[in-house]
This record gives C-alpha cells, sequence and structure tokens, in this order.
C-alpha cells in the first residue's frame, strides 16, 4: 500500500500516522522530496482501517496495492526520467533506436552491421554475447569473446552497445565493457540478479517478462531502483497468448499505461514481439504513434545464415529504409530521431 501526504500535512500528524501503522506489526518505507512525501506500508494491510485512512485530513491518495511501486512511480517523480549513455539520450524528445544482430557471430559481421545501422541513424549497437536459448543444443553465443567484439565495433563506430548479461558472476565485467545492460524477459523476475543490479549505476534495460502483468514489470524495476539504481529502461517485447501465429503478442497497450503510471523511458522491441520480420516496419510504427521512447530493433547482413533470430531480422538495407520512414513519424509526435 501507498500513502501520498497533502502539503500541508504536519510532521507530527505523520508520525501519529506512522506509529499507529507499526503498531499492527507492519513496516513503513518513506520518500520524501521537494513535492512529495509517500509513504510505503508492507505487510498485512488487511489489519489497517482503510476509511479511518482515507477520512485523514493530512493524507492526499490511499492507494490500497498490497505490493506498489515506489521509485519507478510517478508518485516518486512526476517529470519523465531521462538517461545519458555517452551524449544519447533515452528518453524525452529524444527517439531511442538500438539495433543490431540478436548474435555476434563473428568480427567482420558485427562491424559491417555496426557501420550500417550507424549510418542509417541508429543511436545503440545491440549483441547477443551470452545467449539465453529455449534449447540446451542451439547457438549459445561466443560469450567473453563477443563481448570483445562488441567493444571494438563499438570502438570503430561511437556507438554504445547493449547486451544481455546471463549471470551475477558477470556483473563486474559488463560494468567494465558494457555501455546498457540488457536484462533479458526469462531473467524479468531474478532477483538476486536484479539486487545486485541494483547496486551498480551502469543503465539497465529491463523486459518484460512473457506472462508478466504490468505490475508485476514496474516491481521488477523497483527492485533494481530499491537498491539504489535508478537508470532503468523498461522494454516491451511482446507477452505469451494462445495466439500462435506470431512468436509473441505485441502489446502496444502497456506503453501508454506504463507511460502513465511511471516515469522511466519505454523502450518497444518489435522484433521479438512477433518474430517476424516483415511484421517490425507496421509496429514500430504503431509503437511510435502509442507514445514508446524508441525501438529495439534486429538487424542482420544475411538473416538466411544468421545463428539465431534470422527470421525476424531486418537486412541492412531494409532496416535504412524503415529508418526513413520513421523520421517524418517521430516528427508528427514531437520526437527526433
Amino acid at each position: 500500500m501507498i500513502l501520498t501526504f497533502n502539503d500541508n500535512a504536519s510532521e507530527v500528524e505523520i508520525y501519529k500516522i506512522k506509529e499507529k501503522i507499526r503498531s499492527l506489526g507492519l513496516e513503513t518505507y518513506e520518500l520524501i522530496g521537494l513535492n512529495y512525501h509517500i509513504l510505503g506500508i508492507k505487510g498485512n494491510i488487511d489489519l489497517l482501517d482503510l476509511k479511518d485512512l482515507e477520512e485523514n485530513k493530512s493524507i492526499d491518495k490511499v492507494i490500497p496495492n498490497e505490493v506498489s511501486q515506489m521509485k519507478a512511480s510517478r508518485l516518486y517523480k512526476s517529470e519523465d526520467t531521462i538517461i545519458d549513455v555517452k551524449n544519447q539520450k533515452i528518453g524525452g524528445k529524444k527517439l531511442t533506436i538500438i539495433a543490431g544482430p540478436c548474435s555476434v557471430e563473428n568480427k567482420d559481421q558485427i562491424l559491417s552491421i555496426a557501420k550500417s545501422v550507424k549510418q542509417s541513424g541508429a543511436n545503440f549497437l545491440r549483441g547477443g554475447a551470452f545467449k539465453p536459448r529455449t534449447s540446451p543444443y542451439t547457438f549459445q553465443g561466443l560469450g567473453d569473446e563477443g563481448i570483445e567484439l562488441l567493444k571494438y565495433a563499438s570502438e570503430q563506430t561511437g556507438l554504445p552497445i547493449v547486451t544481455e548479461i546471463m549471470s551475477i558472476n558477470h556483473i563486474d565485467q559488463f560494468v567494465e565493457n558494457v555501455d546498457v545492460i540488457q536484462v533479458g524477459a526469462r531473467n524479468m523476475q531474478n532477483y538476486e540478479l536484479l539486487r545486485e543490479l541494483g547496486k551498480i549505476k551502469k543503465p539497465i534495460l529491463l523486459k518484460r517478462g512473457i506472462s508478466a502483468t504490468i505490475e508485476e514489470f514496474l516491481l521488477s524495476a523497483e527492485y533494481i531502483m530499491a537498491g539504489g539504481n535508478e537508470n532503468v529502461i523498461l522494454c516491451e517485447r511482446g507477452i505469451r497468448t494462445f495466439e500462435k501465429f506470431t512468436r509473441n503478442t505485441l502489446d502496444l497497450s502497456a506503453i501508454p499505461a506504463l507511460k502513465k503510471l511511471s516515469h522511466l523511458p519505454v523502450i518497444v522491441d518489435p522484433s521479438h514481439s512477433t518474430g517476424l520480420w516483415w511484421m517490425v516496419e507496421p509496429l514500430s510504427k504503431a509503437a511510435i504513434s502509442v507514445g514508446a521512447d524508441g525501438l529495439m530493433i534486429e538487424v542482420h547482413n544475411d538473416p538466411e545464415k544468421a545463428l539465431s533470430d534470422g527470421n525476424q531480422s531486418l537486412k541492412l538495407d531494409k532496416f535504412a529504409n524503415l529508418m526513413e520512414k520513421l523520421k517524418p513519424l517521430a516528427q508528427l509526435e514531437g520526437r527526433e530521431i
């Protein structure tokens, strides 16, 4: 549960409310800022008299969720968060484009793709080094070598790199070598990993789990932010439904919902959402139209021979063509690429 206090609430009255809550065996957490005073309550909230709280003149709002977001919530911060990564901004008026292959395969491949997507207007280079695959017999990524190849491509192009972390054991390596650390859908609720990522300051791109509700998604962000790392970027990448025509179902409604509930930037991954390259363009346009702060698009120089997810990857020329189509749309939405 969350309580927000009125501007004229006295410290004495707030103290009395906190003590009454604590006397019931509940825990309280406070966030105090220039224009807000928020009290989070953890425990069996059935012990509380909601009517008594709602009628208290010192309390502005009572949000009775058993578990609620605090730092990720707009109650904590009303203005949009903008994250700066090597002079590239994520959030605000900037439309972020993250592009690159599903997997780093070799030096020539990642460098040629990096140069091409930068020329087309991408701001970040993505590429998998450690790959979480459904089958243990499929390509699992180049690991440490993949990180080194991403670094090389970044040095040659100036593009900051985004890649997925799989283990707590890799955190030091990622802090040193990676610009934006991605937490994949499978690890969205790996709370031990999220807690450790909360102890660092690197931006974290958090992907929504395949069956996660919006509340569960935001609470995963809260795990990171509660540890002190508030540089979190949310990524909608499709959820699992009964539909089998597409790989997943892109939840476009999640974008305005997340923008209303949270101040964090929201990126959309149209590639993983459907698993079909020809759907990337219309879904990219739709995502921008409903308020996404950016896109994460898989691009490959030879998708037919890709070691992973070639069917959802755009060829270099198709990505360039898409970028030209997105620029005027972004301008209509008051954004720039």
